[in-house]
């Protein structure tokens, strides 16, 4: 072969290398970018390209699956998982009491297990300018040492993504029906049992609002409660600004959520259905449908920016 045409062939192999190159690195560009999904054997990942948004534990968990990582769009994380206080406070969680079986605490003879059946539906869709990602969980809550199921749960958790949001955005959906062949079930429990959020030892010392611009107040000697179609917490974590919220979809029964607020000695917020004054009976063919947000900004935010957000919320959460 000539000098020429060997370096006309060098030169088409290079133009071919950086041809595959520039390639790849568009490839690896389109994959930094967007929600998408990541399993392993015991958690399920949320991310926005490389950064995490929220964790998801499913596997080797002492009694119930929940959220032990959710990040602001800075990187933010705020959830506390098992202190040695509450060994049984994960994350955000959710839990009950079911015909008198207490699936919140971890620690007694009484206490239920939110047995995992399947996972499934890990699916992200992009529609108007709106991303999602996220899964579908099925579990049988079963009393101590059995495996009969009390309850039967449906659980969708999604990760909501738009330019508008401002805010990491994650939406928790559950239907709560009795297994086949039981006639009704009874929902009761704590006046803190429901949707909750342990947060970090650094985030004490912060400030909680609501929707009604009322102060939560002591009911029979529990609470501190508000009744709101959201509420909200500015604090510092690990020094830095942050504002979680919780929402309460109108379609919830009953709504208004109330709202349990804790400042000492640790910070924590949940909603919950109020089953604690009034338990709820749930008939067969008849489930509970229950839909929350819930949202987390870098800074302290105010009411109108919760607002915003909540009615945007409404707007994008599907029937």
């Amino acid at each position: 072969m000539s000098t020429r045409s060997s370096r006309l062939v060098l030169g088409i192999a290079v133009s071919v290398v950086f041809v595959m190159a520039g390639s790849r690195c568009a490839s690896a560009a389109e994959d930094a970018t967007g929600l998408r999904i990541q399993q392993d054997d015991s958690t399920l990942s949320i991310l926005d390209g490389n950064r995490l948004v929220l964790r998801y534990r499913y596997a080797g968990v002492p009694m119930k699956p929940y959220v032990d990582q959710l990040l602001s769009p800075a990187g933010v994380q705020v959830l506390r998982d098992s202190p040695s206080d509450h060994k049984h406070h994960h994350g955000l969680m959710y839990a009950l009491e079911v015909d008198k079986v207490n699936f919140w605490e971890e620690n007694s003879r009484n206490s239920g297990r939110e047995k995992q059946k399947s996972l499934s539906e890990l699916k992200v869709v992009r529609n108007d300018g709106v991303a999602r990602a996220g899964f579908v969980e099925q579990l049988d809550w079963v009393r101590p040492k059995s495996d009969k199921p009390l309850l039967v749960e449906r659980r969708a958790i999604e990760v909501l993504e738009a330019s508008d949001l401002g805010a990491t955005l994650v939406q928790w959906r559950c239907r709560l029906q009795t297994p086949p062949g039981k006639g009704q079930m009874v929902l009761g429990g704590n006046f803190y049992f429901g949707l909750g959020m342990r947060f970090l030892a650094s985030m004490e010392g912060g400030r909680f609002f609501n929707a009604v611009d009322e102060t939560a107040e002591m009911v029979k000697g529990k609470g501190p409660f508000v009744s709101a179609n959201w509420c909200a917490y500015a604090t510092n974590a690990d020094g830095k600004p942050v504002t979680v919220a919780v929402f309460d979809h109108p379609a919830n029964l009953p709504h208004p959520a109330t709202i349990y607020t804790k400042t000492t000695p640790f910070t924590y917020l949940s909603a919950t259905l109020n089953e604690w004054q009034k338990p709820i009976t749930v008939t067969a063919g008849k489930p509970l449908n229950l839909c929350y947000g819930v949202a987390l900004w870098d800074g302290k935010v105010d009411k109108a920016t919760v607002e915003k957000l909540y009615q945007r919320w409404l707007t994008l959460t599907r029937p």
